[in-house]
Formats: structure tokens, sequence, C-alpha cells
């Protein structure tokens, strides 16, 4: 079994080829953690993008109620993962923000009327009680999703590299694979270092996908995350911003997401600040406007880090996993890659070695591309500024 790319889900599909006895190489372009699994912003909540209304009229009902499952169902395997693994599992909660009262009504409504079910446990919080959960006058009130949670992303990619080598995997850093060649008898990889044999391929690459695959490359759009950390503010300033330590994102399209660091000491801020710009201290000046805009008092506050990770959209944002011509993939988390990638990972290695256990309702589910598209999100820039306006208008 070879799997190209060393972040969560291939490290998690390492460890059940692995432990089922079967060979198993991970190769890795750069550094375990160089990746957006160990510099993302370590928030947990259901993951699934497409409302239940939206898949039930694509799927019908019983396939949407099925798909809709396995978010919880993610949410779930990572819990249970992380008593296994030193992580800094909180269940903290999460306020999520309205932008305009307009996006209150609706978030509102959603809230008390779930899908039965597929019900979470969330509370509505309106404007005038807005400052119990941040000390801003930014939204217009918001709701609280109670279950959800923060870690260390970068200590569940340790844990789960961990795991994958004591099963028997071996991991290759700075190894890029560069083309896939069929043989008679699977694959022939060449890479930095010499050539693989292989008699399974999985591509685990998500928003870092190049020129590998074509085909692959073309169904997933990656879109830049970039993050800053402010300076120590001390625990009661922080608790001042943020009173309940949850975390925090808002109805924006342009989404905006942060908490307090683990340690308390300081707020860990994050958002789609530019397209395609690969240095995160170019991003630090509209990041440090974005944040200014909620916390005013925090506009001239010292920032100590930066950084950037790549997340994969697909066009149905779903994510995908499958086998197409022998390569195996799983991919296109959206940017809920912590509950998801672990998850999916271990479905598609249980897959790989035939093991029980490896269904989702996703399975044979179109991989959808657009036309013209080639790996090069042309259509990124009017997309997002169009979605800056909107979100400027309050719609």
């Amino acid at each position: 079994m070879l799997i190209v790319g060393g972040g969560y889900t291939g490290l998690s599909a390492a460890r059940e080829t692995a432990a089922a006895g079967l060979t198993t190489c991970v190769l890795e372009a750069g550094s375990i953690g160089t990746g957006c699994s160990g510099r993302n912003g370590g928030q947990v909540a259901y993951s699934l993008k497409p409302s239940f209304a939206k898949l039930r009229s694509l799927y019908g009902a019983e396939r949407a109620f099925a798909i809709c499952r396995e978010g919880f169902e993610s949410l779930d395997y990572l819990r249970a993962l992380c008593r296994e693994l030193d992580c800094d599992w909180r269940e903290c909660g999460c306020f999520f923000g309205a932008h305009s009262p307009r996006h209150f009504e609706r978030m509102a409504h959603e809230a008390r009327h779930q899908p039965a079910g597929l019900e979470q446990r969330i509370s509505v919080v309106p404007k005038a009680e807005q400052r119990e959960e941040i000390g801003s006058e930014f939204y217009h009130g918001g709701c609280v999703y109670h279950d959800d949670a923060s870690l260390d992303p970068m200590r569940l990619l340790l844990g789960l590299l961990d795991r994958a080598r004591r099963a028997g995997a071996a991991v290759s850093e700075g190894c890029a694979a560069q083309a896939i060649r069929r043989t008679r008898d699977g694959f022939e990889v060449s890479t930095s270092r010499g050539t693989v044999q292989a008699r399974k391929i999985l591509i685990a690459t998500n928003g870092y996908s190049g020129p590998l695959s074509a085909w692959h490359r073309r169904r997933v759009i990656p879109i830049g995350s970039y993050q800053i950390a402010t300076e120590p503010l001390g625990k009661e300033r922080v608790l001042s911003l943020i009173p309940r330590g949850r975390n925090i994102v808002d109805s924006r399209r342009v989404v905006v997401y942060f908490r307090p660091s683990l340690d308390g000491e300081r707020i860990i801020f994050g958002g789609r600040a530019a397209l395609g710009e690969r240095d995160p201290l170019a991003c630090v000046p509209r990041l440090r406007a974005m944040l200014a805009q909620i916390f005013p008092e925090l506009r001239n506050v010292e920032l100590h880090y930066a950084w950037v990770g790549w997340v994969a959209y697909t066009f149905d944002t779903l994510p995908h996993m499958g086998c197409r011509d022998g390569i195996y993939h799983c991919m296109g988390y959206c940017g809920q890659g912590v509950p998801l990638a672990p998850y999916f990972g271990m479905k598609i290695g249980r897959r790989m070695a035939g093991m029980q256990q490896a269904d989702t309702a996703l399975d044979g589910l179109v991989f959808p591309t657009r036309p013209y598209y080639f790996g090069t999100p042309w259509f990124l820039a009017p997309a997002v500024w169009a979605n800056r306006m909107l979100d400027r208008l309050g719609i």
C-alpha cells in the first residue's frame, strides 16, 4: 500500500492498512505538520456543509439523512480517538455570531426547527444577552453550539503518526511523489528519492493536490486559510473578550473563526484573508483589520505568529472518497478536515485492506468538476469579491 500525503487522512488510512498486516508506506512531500493538518484552527464541529434540505432535494430523504449522520459519526470517532491521544481535547462549545439581524432570524429559526434525528444542542442568544458570550457589539446575537470542541491540531497529527508507525507503517518525509505509472502488478511511482512499487495507491493530498493526478486536481479547489496569534494578553483580558472560552465563528460568507489559545493567554484568529498568497506575513494587515472590526480594543496589540494552510473545497461542498482506475482517493473536506479527515481516512484505509465497516453514505456520489477548471481556481477572486460585497450589505 502506498499512501501519498502524511496528513490526517493519510496517517489514519495507513494505520488501518498496516494493522491489517499489509506493507504500508506513506510519502510526505515536506515534513510532518507543514500541511494544513498541522496548521489549522483546531476547531471541531458538525462538519458537512450542505443542509439536510439541500441533500434531500438531491438524493432523497433516506440518503440525505444517512449522509448527515456521517457528520455525527465523524465527531464521535474523533472524540473517542482523542481519549486515546493527548491532544488537548476541550468541549468548550462554539458561539455562532449573526452578521446581520436577518442572519439572526434565520439562525434562530433553524435552531428551533432541526430535522428529527439530526438535532444538535443549540441555544439561541439574542443580542441583548450577547455579552455573556463575546465582549463585542459586532454581532446581532447568535447561537451557541454546546457540543463543539477544540484541540491542538499538531498533537492530533503526531498522535496519528505514532499510531500508524506502531501499527507497522513506514512514513517517509521529504519524499514527494512525482509520477505514477501502471504496471502489470499495480503501480510504479517516481519520487524525489527514487522509485516505489505498489499494488494499491491512495491519494490523500487534499488542499495540496498537484500535477501527480490531473483527474483529482480538477475536482478540488485549494483555498488558503490564514491565521494569526496575538501577543500574550493575560487570561483575564482574554476572558473579558471571550467569557466562556468558546470557539467563535460567524455567518459571513467570507468566514472568520477565532478562539483563546490553549493556555488562555492569546487569541488565535483566522479567516480567508487572501487568494493564493503563500506568504502568511503578507496577510497580517488584513487579518489585523478583521480582528479589530470585532474587537476594536485589540487594534494595536502585537501579533507574534502568522501561518497559512491549504484546505480543499469541492464543487458540491461534500467530501469524496472512492477509487478510479485503481487509484484510491479521499479528500475535499471544505475547511472541516479536523473532524472529517481522521474518520474518512480510517474508512478508506479499511476499504483498501478489504475490511468490514468500510462503507459510508457518501459512497458512489459523483465527484464533480467544472469545464475549463484544471486546478487553478481562476473563478475564485470574483466569487470572493462578490461574497464580500454581500457580507457588507448584510445579505
